[in-house]
């Protein structure tokens, strides 16, 4: 032990949203904690915009969902399917009971200024950003009690470590997890952003022209986003053809945007390669550690659930760590508490996601010929609400758990 050792209740690794929506939890829940981050600052590149209602509903309890809006956002009627001009799918979130019945272009980054500003008002919150994980503290049995970091010169003692930092877990690898990756996606992604030219589409959408499947929506502040497909594992035989040949084909899969892709990608640099695939971690919970967010099961982009799991995940999380902290005990068969009750919920997502990308996606042409019917079918069943109703707020039961928060 040092001088400058730090001690909390909970040492959070990780400020996204599931690292801060938990912190802010805690914090209101009387409990200190420390959240580490690796990057310096808030103003970087995010891809995860799209908020489904389920999280909207959950960060609006919060406080923080207003806040985050007029930072700048944009809403969405709903999400539609298009294959060559034909509108196979157009799920109508007017459908849904409001308030919380569009989706939401929301910059990840508003999200969490928000809510590091609502973290910001406790004096039990510290912050460390540009602070890298680089141990684990643990005692003679092995349990979890704190972190090492910035190699050595930083540690932080607490109850339980949290790891929320993404799908590239520091904290995971550390933890000696392993995981369970599943190519259960026949694409990857490569984002990039246009200007936009008009007040651009009023639903999400997945679009079938030429090429590749394209998934455009508008983007705050005047821009539209753009995701197109390619096959998985395939960039390098489609990046060694140069820019002028990705230009090409993305024009293909968006005529109506061809002339701003000719004049705005200029480098493979403008585009950003998301590696789409499934991967859960063996175990998220182990002595005096929890994993949550993308460092315990990461997903695809399709249906836009990236925000939507990670608040839910806090959510959950935050009672069963209020116990801990009340009992004193940290122990795992204590945090799987959590597990059991999330991991159904996560598992039904990631099939879902399977069963939309193989729908919407797949280049397969005995699917191409059955989709128009099963779009059809199925958009005149009651699977087709039950469908939608799971998308966008994914398990109904989960509630912030207010009763906890310390009033005053």
């Amino acid at each position: 032990m040092t001088d400058s050792d730090l001690h909390a209740d909970f040492c959070v690794v990780g400020a996204g949203p599931a690292g801060l929506t938990l912190a802010l939890l805690l914090l209101r829940s009387g409990a200190s904690v420390a959240v580490l981050e690796r990057s310096r600052s808030l103003d970087r590149e995010y891809r995860g915009e799209i908020l489904q209602p389920g999280g909207a509903a959950l960060l609006d309890a919060l406080g923080v969902l207003e806040g985050a809006r007029m930072r700048g956002s944009h809403e969405h009627t709903g999400f539609r399917f298009v294959d060559r001009g034909r509108v196979l799918l157009n799920a109508d979130y007017g459908r849904l009971p409001g308030p919380y019945n569009h989706l939401l272009s929301l910059p990840q980054r508003h999200v969490l200024e928000e809510l590091l500003k609502s973290c910001g008002e406790f004096d039990s919150f510290t912050y460390l950003p540009g602070c890298k994980a680089g141990d684990l503290l643990r005692d003679f049995a092995g349990r979890v009690h704190g972190v090492v970091a910035d190699r050595g010169t930083r540690v932080v003692r607490a109850h339980c470590v949290v790891g929320a930092d993404g799908r590239y877990s520091k904290i995971r690898s550390l933890a000696g997890i392993d995981t369970a990756r599943e190519e259960a996606f026949e694409h990857d992604v490569l984002w990039f952003k246009l200007p936009a030219v008009d007040d651009g589409p009023a639903q999400v959408r997945i679009s079938r022209a030429g090429g590749n499947p394209v998934l455009v929506y508008r983007s705050f502040p005047d821009s539209v986003q753009v995701g197109w497909t390619l096959p998985h594992g395939g960039y390098r035989d489609v990046a060694d053809r140069g820019i002028e040949h990705v230009r090409d084909r993305i024009a293909q899969a968006v005529p109506e945007y061809a002339e701003l892709v000719a004049s705005r990608l200029s480098a493979l640099s403008d585009l950003t390669l998301l590696d789409v695939f499934t991967q859960e971690a063996r175990t998220w919970a182990a002595d005096g550690l929890v994993l949550i967010g993308d460092a315990a099961h990461t997903h695809s982009p399709i249906g836009a659930q990236g925000i939507n799991l990670a608040v839910q995940d806090a959510v959950t999380l935050h009672p069963v760590l209020m116990a801990s902290l009340r009992e004193g005990d940290a122990g795992a068969p204590v945090l799987d508490r959590f597990v059991r009750a999330r991991r159904p919920a996560v598992r039904k997502v990631m099939r879902v996601q399977t069963l939309q990308s193989k729908a919407m996606l797949s280049q397969n042409p005995v699917a191409a010929r059955i989709r128009p019917r099963m779009a059809s079918l199925v958009s005149r069943t009651p699977l087709y609400g039950r469908i939608l109703r799971h998308v966008a707020y994914g398990d109904p039961d989960i509630h912030v758990a207010d009763d906890l928060f310390v009033r005053g």
